[in-house]
């Protein structure tokens, strides 16, 4: 054989024996290597299993200690609430028992009432009994029936009753009069202290003086011109008459009486007096009126602290600077009523913006009252709500003289505005009025029964009244004494008050012979 060919028997051969031995010796050693894993995966799975026996182990000794515990709490839980409830039934026990013990209480004190009532039953019906007895018994003694009887009782009784009545009437009024005077007292006391006004009266000056009486015929000019002047520019008469260096300006209108005044004594101080210099010296003085009118204004606002007020309600302020009542100046006096008003409100615990307010306005109708038709109150209450004032403050400018209903205010306003008026030197009167007045006050007490004389003194300010003894008694005479002051105020107006003093006096004379 050839080479080649033995080469390829051999490599023939070869991959014959590669063949055989792989199907023979691969099988055999694919199933050691089964067998060798299976083993190894039984071994493992043994180990699982004794490992979870010993977990389930322990969790069930863990389950087992925890429900012992959960055991021993529950008991324990149990115990507490067994001893809460025998102890509530005990204390309801003794609950139980302490009531059934209040309702024998009440079961014998029910009987012992009833016994009462019926005691008390017995002895109402013998006491009826023995009263219709008794009034059987009256009768027959006073030969008069029971409702006769009844009426004579009563008729006495209503007598004494009504001297009895008016004694505890008297009694609280006069403990309250008491009461309300002293805190009247104190409260005017405090504000007339606290207000610095001055108190006297200053009058307009209607006059002007010169230093020589040459000066008249300077004032008169040639053939009367320079005075036709001076009162064609101002609108005031002017009077040259025969008293010596004086020259007196009349006219109803203080303002511009007041301007005639300031122009004349000007023209005196230049010299130069003719109808063109006049005319210059009007205008002039009139412009500084405007300013002098406003400064006035103002100055009012500033000393009361009140402010907001309408330009014009402070010019009209500003007039009442030249306006008098009763020689009394009426600026000044509104000053002091907004002063005195806004202390008693304070005093009373009011807001005192108001009644301030209301004080400073409440004459200011006067200023224009010439102008216009009503009474001042009426037209200064117009002028206030016209220039935006508040409902209030409206109120106290119409109410102040007690002519509409009255706010609480208006009503302090009113005191103070009283006050103001009737201190000492505040205002002046004419002799004639202040008679009149007088006479009308003694009149109005003399009208009453019993009054034997009546005396009016301290200028008007104490009515003294003397009472037939043998008519009026002493519990009467209070109620005659409130009643002459109470128709004092019905028909008379007066400025502050008036004090009514009644006085009954019994006189007994024996000689001794």
């Amino acid at each position: 054989m050839s080479v080649a060919v033995v080469w390829i028997l051999a490599a023939v051969g070869l991959v014959i024996g590669s063949v055989v031995g792989h199907l023979v010796i691969w099988p055999a050693l694919s199933r050691s290597r089964a067998q060798k894993l299976l083993e190894d995966t039984g071994q493992k799975a043994e180990l699982e299993r004794e490992r979870a026996k010993a977990d389930a182990k322990k969790a069930l000794a863990d389950a087992k200690e925890d429900a012992q515990k959960i055991i021993q709490d529950a008991l324990r839980e149990a115990k507490h609430r067994e001893r809460e409830i025998k102890n509530k039934e005990k204390a309801f026990y003794r609950q139980e028992e302490r009531l059934q013990k209040n309702q024998d209480r009440l079961e014998r004190k029910h009987s012992q009432v009833d016994k009462v009532i019926e005691n008390a039953e017995e002895r109402e019906r013998m006491a009826i009994e023995r009263l219709a007895e008794v009034d059987a018994t009256l009768e027959r003694t006073a030969n008069m029936t029971t409702d006769e009887a009844r009426k004579v009782v009563l008729e006495k009784a209503r007598e004494e009753s009504e001297h009895e009545i008016a004694r505890l009437v008297r009694e609280i009024e006069d403990e309250a009069r008491q009461a309300a005077m002293s805190k009247a007292r104190h409260i005017l006391v405090e504000a007339m202290q606290r207000t610095t006004v001055d108190h006297y009266s200053e009058a307009i000056i209607s006059t002007v003086e010169l230093k020589n009486d040459d000066m008249k015929g300077r004032i008169i000019g040639r053939e009367g011109r320079n005075i036709r002047a001076i009162e064609a520019a101002t609108g005031v008469d002017v009077i040259i008459d025969d008293t010596p260096g004086i020259v007196v300006l009349s006219c109803f209108d203080p303002i511009r009486r007041e301007i005639a005044r300031r122009s004349l004594e000007m023209l005196i101080a230049d010299g130069r007096i003719h109808p063109a210099k006049v005319e210059e010296i009007v205008e002039k003085v009139t412009q500084e009126m405007d300013e002098i009118i406003w400064e006035a204004g103002q100055e009012a606002c500033f000393q009361t602290g009140i402010s907001g007020l309408n330009p014009e309600l402070v010019k009209l302020l500003g007039k009442l600077r030249f306006r008098t009542s009763y020689g009394q100046n009426v600026l000044k006096h509104s000053i002091e009523v907004a002063h005195l008003a806004g202390i008693i409100a304070a005093e009373l615990g009011i807001r005192l913006k108001n009644a301030k307010r209301g004080g400073l306005l409440h004459d200011i109708g006067k200023a224009i009252v010439a102008e216009v038709e009503g009474s001042h109150p009426e037209v200064g209450m117009e002028i206030a709500r016209k220039f935006g004032e508040n409902s209030v403050v409206c109120n106290v400018i119409g109410a102040h003289h007690g002519d509409i209903e009255q706010t609480l205010e208006a009503a302090i306003v009113q005191v103070a505005d009283a006050l103001s008026a009737s201190r000492p030197g505040a205002r002046g009167e004419a002799l004639q009025s202040y008679v009149q007045r007088l006479t009308k006050l003694e009149g109005v007490a003399s009208k009453f029964a019993g009054v034997q004389k009546v005396y009016a003194i301290q200028a008007g300010r104490e009515l003294r009244v003397l009472v037939k003894p043998e008519v009026v008694d002493d519990v009467l005479s209070w109620d005659l004494c409130r009643k002459i002051a109470h128709q004092i105020e019905k028909e008379l107006e007066y400025p502050g008050m008036i004090k009514v003093t009644l006085i009954r006096e019994v006189r007994e004379v024996e000689y001794a012979k």
